[in-house]
């Protein structure tokens, strides 16, 4: 802590006197000042000890009472007065002045040079500077000899929580609770998900400061909090939280900021772990797709300790195409966030996952870009599975295609459910549709309105034309007829017509259209325009 005001008046040596502002001694001196002036407030920046002879002071009351008001206005800590030279005393209206304002007064005797005062100041300063390098020195060892044992990042929040006597806590990348210390303190840290998330939406490192009661923070202590989102490519990998009973100090700053570093470097190193792992991962997920099942599982003895055992899905998710993204700076419709999301999941549920990434290719077959996708085997309705859901529901543009339970051993038919299913929400603008969903119900959902609605339009055009200038409804005839299949009795009597007029009609359609009604395919393809206007 910088030396107060009740520090140097304890000096014996300065044989300062305390005249008024008794009550504000705590005040922490940063500097000293002399000055003759009656305005001296230009020169000052706030935090000093004025000393002064009064040269200029005089002793009238109202200038007294203003030079004080402009001393305090300005920021000074105190205001020493050296008597034995403009004044053998200190002026009572000075006095007066200064403990209406609260300002401390010091008489300073003539034996006492004002550069003693200065110099006691300057190495109580700087023994605070040294004081609070060898405590960050010392901090950051221990930090560092914490951070290289055993759990290395709990261990680092442990100590700084010691260190600041608060508490410390650590938000994945999710921003879920992953460490927090002491033990107590996790309904405080658990309180900061707001806070946390709206980091999670800004480049990192970025940095949040809040008290207790300040709006929009939901809690009724008192404490000091910082949250700082670590991370060193402007992509946070975790936030860390720290709560104290009192701002923290320049020195407690030194501390925050080397556990900061620390932290990062784990995490970034971690990351480069996770990347190795996630490559092997992926090459395991290609031989499972690939039908090499046995092969996928040696190697998955060894290194995941299995593949995923029982009901599986394959899902497949992709950036819809032109999706816009949000204001932040770093995408929400980013395939990576997903990936971590999941493994985050995965991790804390104890569940087996294997994810590749597929780079953006062009189909061969009909030449269609494909935009890049990640592709996971997770557990049927497990939490991994969910996460996916969840995170593609709260990411517009994200669509998600999941296959059919199956066992590992079908999860390459899986995958090609899992992409038609895919393909199905992509062209439908939704966020996430099932093989279950893909192979239920009418196939109109399924494909594209804007298509259906333009092939229609122009099948059925020379239809309606027809039907606005001519006798003879045939749009409804041919609707009729195509529901009874080709049943003429059934459908004249759904119209009310004779057999012989809609026999008729039916020739004009074919007449109109070019096309046989007696093609299968021309039925088909007549009936889905005609179903499209229905839906």
């Amino acid at each position: 802590m910088p030396p107060t005001l009740a520090s140097v008046v304890r000096n014996s040596s300065l044989h300062l006197t305390v005249l008024a502002g008794a009550d504000h001694l705590e005040r922490p001196v940063r500097w000293v000042h002399t000055s003759e002036l009656d305005d001296p407030t230009p020169f000052l920046e706030g935090g000093e000890l004025l000393l002064t002879t009064g040269i200029k002071l005089g002793t009238n009351a109202k200038s007294l009472q203003a030079y004080v008001h402009r001393l305090a206005d300005a920021g000074v800590v105190g205001l020493g007065l050296g008597v034995g030279l403009s004044h053998t005393e200190v002026p009572q209206p000075l006095v007066e002045a200064a403990a209406q304002r609260g300002l401390p007064l010091l008489r300073v005797p003539e034996p006492t040079p004002f550069i003693a005062i200065s110099k006691a100041v300057s190495a109580a300063l700087a023994a605070e500077q040294y004081e609070a390098v060898t405590t960050s020195f010392e901090a950051q060892e221990e930090l560092t000899r914490a951070a290289l044992g055993q759990n290395g990042t709990a261990a680092v929040v442990r100590k700084l929580a010691t260190r600041l006597g608060g508490w410390a806590a650590l938000y994945d990348s999710s921003g879920a609770l992953s460490v927090v210390a002491p033990d107590w303190a996790a309904r405080r840290a658990a309180r900061l998900a707001s806070e946390v998330d709206r980091l999670r939406r800004r480049p990192a490192p970025a940095s949040a400061a809040l008290q207790g009661r300040a709006p929009g923070f939901d809690t009724a202590d008192e404490d000091f909090v910082v949250v700082q989102s670590l991370g060193a490519d402007r992509r946070a990998r975790g936030f860390l939280a720290v709560g104290t009973e009192d701002r923290i100090t320049p020195t407690e700053r030194y501390v925050l900021n080397a556990a900061v570093a620390l932290l990062t470097l784990t995490l970034e190193r971690s990351r480069e772990l996770r990347h190795a792992e996630e490559r092997m991962g992926a090459a395991l997920l290609r031989l499972v797709l690939a039908g090499q099942v046995v092969t996928a599982r040696q190697v998955a003895s060894g290194l995941f300790g299995g593949l995923p055992e029982g009901t599986i899905r394959i899902l497949v998710a992709g950036a819809a195409p032109g999706a816009e993204q949000a204001d932040s700076e770093v995408p929400v419709h980013d395939l990576t966030e997903l990936a971590e999301r999941a493994e985050q999941a995965g991790g804390r549920a104890g569940e087996k996952l294997l994810v590749a990434r597929e780079p953006a290719v062009t189909d061969p077959k009909e030449g269609v870009p494909h935009a890049e996708r990640l592709v996971l085997l997770a557990v049927d309705g497990g939490a991994v599975h969910r996460s996916c859901l969840g995170a593609v529901e709260e990411h517009e543009g994200l669509a998600l295609g999941v296959s059919a339970p199956a066992p590992v051993d079908d999860a390459g038919v899986a995958y090609a459910q899992a992409e038609r299913a895919l393909a199905v929400a992509l062209r439908g603008g939704r966020r996430s549709v099932g093989h279950e969903e893909v192979g239920a119900g009418s196939l109109l959902p399924l494909l594209g309105e804007d298509a259906v609605a333009a092939f229609a339009e122009g099948l059925l055009r020379p239809l309606r034309d027809h039907d606005r200038t001519a006798r003879g409804d045939l749009v409804a005839s041919l609707r009729a007829w195509l529901s009874r299949h080709g049943q003429w009795d059934s459908a004249a009597a759904d119209l009310g017509v004779h057999r012989h007029t809609l026999r008729y009609r039916m020739r004009r359609v074919e007449e109109l259209l070019g096309r046989s009604l007696d093609d299968t395919d021309v039925r088909m393809e007549l009936w889905l325009a005609l179903r499209s206007g229905e839906e």
